[in-house]
């Protein structure tokens, strides 16, 4: 009998609870171990259908395949010792914890992509806690993408275990999926380079694949990423996911690691990316940054802020047809000064394509609503390149709790129906969207909605003196009212309080840091 995907979730999470009550470890420290264990507990199921095929025939002269044999359709080699069930079959008093670090550094030997990726800090969960947990995880049967929704689940709630910081890697998947479905990559080389655990890159390949075609044919995956705890986690998801890519360990502000492709710079069909908000501190005397017009074409920002330095890094990126999705500070599409300049020059190119208003409560960390930008240099030479096609989302999505909400399947659908028909594409209806857009009055093709869609020329953004922010352009429904200026500053002073909220913990946390080694000083003069 076919279990329910929530059962597994809920039974799985139980495995997390282990840990945490009968671990010393923080979430941050009991993640990894894990999803380490969920990773092993796959990567043998795909091995294991992989290894049936690939077994000689009897009688045959041939030895059994080796790791490049497995490599080659996409499947991690498992040696025997490193076997989730060779782990659970270990009797009582042996060492699992050292057994299980062995088993991660035998697979990281055997499959080179996942150098330094896979956690190897079970000695520190201890033996009879790690025995549980193998034995929960041992009856639970996930095949292909249900086991890709539960590894998503675990990621997500992670996140919402650490709270600090989990936004810097996760993307909630419906604010991913979005973006996916609006850029359309099927095929190409795709960058993200804040990737984050490389959610992006999972959510292209599920797009690919719903459009009956291979992703690992399909698409080149390049990431970067700063934290190197993060990078890991992204190598481990790709694995999971039967992805390879390239992802490097580097500053994108300064960096431009792919030594295959010489540099960034117009090389990419698709970037897409969820950077950190207002960052300040950038160094822009660099020479990669301060010396680098193609890299930042509209001119650097004097404002002591990185959201426009990334909008152009995306920008920049996309070859001569490519098209960016990203998440973006509210406060971006009104920004003034030097920002304002560097934006009008934007839009002025053409190829800005769409803006799409997100309300507040999607992602883990912070409260804000955000906003989604869609850049396509290929728009530039054909009928639209004076138009962008701004969207008001804020009142489309699902209540997931009181403090939570993302986006239904069909109201993915939907959103990204309205760009399609806005670009006179076929319209996709695998999940129910067409009431909506009946509702909407969108059955028929696409026509401005007041409250919801508005297609603005670049005259009508002048006017509101070059501002990307839907709520100036899309106007409210028959019946309501709403002050955007209001409700733009509102947005904005808040997205300002979070962000020195922030930096607050982080100082507290840095004094705590620092006074516990001033006392640990003091005490060791005192011995």
């Amino acid at each position: 009998m076919a279990i329910d995907l929530a059962e597994i979730e809920k039974r799985l999470w139980s495995v997390a609870d282990q840990l945490r009550a009968n671990s010393g470890l923080k979430p941050s420290e009991y993640s990894r171990p894990v999803l380490g264990l969920l990773f092993l507990r796959y990567a043998e199921s795909r091995f294991a259908a992989v290894e049936k095929e690939l077994r000689p025939r009897e009688g045959s002269r041939l030895g059994p395949p080796g790791p490049d044999a497995y490599k080659a359709r996409n499947v991690i080699y498992l040696s025997p010792e490193a076997r989730f069930s060779h782990l659970l079959q270990l009797p009582d008093g042996s060492n699992l914890g050292r057994a299980l670090n062995h088993a991660m550094e035998d697979i990281e030997k055997h499959n080179p992509d996942l150098a330094d990726a896979l956690p190897k800090n079970y000695g520190a969960v201890g033996d009879g806690i790690l025995r549980e947990l193998i034995k929960l995880l041992a009856p639970v049967e996930i095949e292909g993408d249900a086991f890709g929704k539960v590894y998503e689940y675990f990621m997500g709630s992670f996140a919402l275990q650490e709270m600090q910081k989990g936004g810097e890697y996760y993307t909630p998947s419906s604010i991913v999926r979005l973006i996916v479905e609006i850029i359309e990559p099927y095929r190409g080389r795709i960058l993200d380079p804040a990737c984050g655990s490389g959610g992006m890159f999972v959510h292209s390949a599920d797009f690919v694949r719903a459009h009956q075609a291979s992703p690992e044919k399909e698409l080149s995956i390049y990431g970067i990423e700063k934290v190197s705890e993060t990078l890991r986690l992204a190598k481990m998801n790709l694995a999971v996911h039967g992805l390879g890519g390239t992802i490097k360990d580097a500053n994108a502000y300064y960096d431009e690691p792919f030594s295959d492709l010489d540099g960034v710079v117009g090389k990419f069909d698709f970037v897409m990316a969820n950077p950190p908000f207002n960052v300040t501190g950038v160094d822009k005397d660099k020479e990669s940054v301060a010396k680098r017009a193609d890299r930042f074409p509209f001119g650097l920002p004097r404002a002591d802020n990185g959201n426009y330095l990334w909008i152009e890094l995306f920008w920049s990126a996309l070859n001569e047809a490519g098209r960016a999705g990203f998440v973006m500070a509210n406060s971006a599409a009104d920004a003034r000064g030097s920002e304002a300049e560097v934006r009008q020059r934007l839009i002025e190119s053409g190829g800005v394509d769409v803006i799409v208003s997100v309300g507040p409560n999607f992602f883990y960390t912070v409260t804000l609503p955000c906003t989604l930008w869609f850049l396509d240099k290929g728009k530039r030479a054909g009928n639209r390149a004076d138009e962008v096609l701004f969207i008001d989302a804020r009142h489309t999505f699902r209540q997931i709790d009181r403090a939570h909400r993302d986006f239904t399947d069909a109201q993915v659908e939907f959103l990204a129906n309205i760009v399609r028909l806005w670009r006179g594409e076929e319209i996709e209806a695998n999940w129910g969207s067409d009431e909506l857009l009946a509702t909407s009055g969108l059955s028929d093709g696409y026509a401005d909605v007041p409250g919801l869609c508005k297609v603005a020329k670049r005259s009508d953004i002048e006017a509101q003196g070059w501002s990307l922010n839907p709520g100036r352009y899309v106007g409210v429904k028959a019946g309501e009212v709403e002050d955007v200026d209001f409700a733009s500053r509102l947005e904005n002073l808040q997205e300002e309080f979070e962000r020195l909220t922030a930096e607050a913990r982080d100082w507290e946390t840095t004094i705590a840091s620092n006074g516990a080694r001033i006392v640990q000083g003091a005490w060791d003069i005192v011995k």
